[in-house]
């Protein structure tokens, strides 16, 4: 089972701009654009700390979607991050 997730950001610093664009896309077509693969996937540490995706997720969560259970692409912290 995955980690939950955990934003890195808090909602504030959320581009408003990036918000309007990404409340315009379907349900689905967020959870696409997230998908592993896709440019810009959900991208998280090991922990679930969110790195790629705050956006979409946030947008997720304002129409109640469960997002823990979304597939990712882990990274692991490179040495020079610690």
């Amino acid at each position: 089972m995955q980690p939950k997730l955990r934003f890195l950001h808090s909602d504030d610093l959320l581009n408003a701009v990036k918000l309007a664009q990404f409340r315009r896309l379907s349900t689905e077509q967020l959870k696409l654009s997230l998908r592993p693969g896709a440019l810009g996937s959900l991208k998280t540490r090991p922990d679930g700390t969110v790195l790629d995706g705050h956006h979409r997720l946030s947008i997720l969560l304002e129409r109640a979607e469960n997002i823990d259970g979304l597939p990712r692409e882990i990274l692991e912290k490179r040495e020079h991050e610690r």
